[in-house]
């Protein structure tokens, strides 16, 4: 089968929210995606672009992506940050994720990043195992911690 990993375009966003609903049927949290296509290409194809996406792509149509952004480290200095790494769930097993994060490391080192971090959860051995056959160190030292929108209108609101 022949797979392109490509830049994503402004038109691929439909095809990107399918795959991260898809990602979040797969982690168990079916109604956690807010966003929305439109969102996705103000967010990636404005101004100020906030993230960076590749697409995997077979027979015209996408089937993984790879959506990322750079942060900074104070101990280390510019990280790229993996968001989602998705393949559709029809498409596993045939080397597109692996060609992806390719394409993620290679963007990485051609940015000059330090390092590239991503998360996954616990329970997903395959990706776990996954990202250790590619060299990859699982920290599970560290808790994620977050704020989601009620939480920072919480907080505030306590100021």
């Amino acid at each position: 089968m022949n797979v392109v990993i490509r830049t994503a375009t402004i038109d691929d966003m439909p095809e990107v929210l399918q795959l991260i609903q898809e990602l979040a049927v797969y982690e168990k949290e079916p109604d956690a995606v807010k966003i929305t296509a439109e969102d996705l290409k103000a967010y990636g194809f404005g101004k100020h672009s906030r993230f960076h996406c590749f697409v995997a792509e077979a027979h015209s149509e996408v089937v993984g992506m790879a959506l990322v952004y750079e942060r900074f480290s104070t101990w280390n200095g510019p990280v790229l940050h993996l968001e989602d790494l998705v393949v559709s769930e029809r498409m596993r097993g045939q080397g597109i994720g692996a060609a992806l994060l390719d394409e993620v490391v290679a963007y990485g080192h051609q940015l000059g990043v330090k390092r590239i971090t991503w998360v996954v959860l616990n329970w997903n051995v395959p990706a776990i195992d996954f990202y250790k056959s590619r060299g990859a160190v699982i920290d599970s030292e560290w808790d994620s911690v977050s704020l989601d929108e009620d939480g920072i209108k919480n907080y505030l609101s306590k100021l």
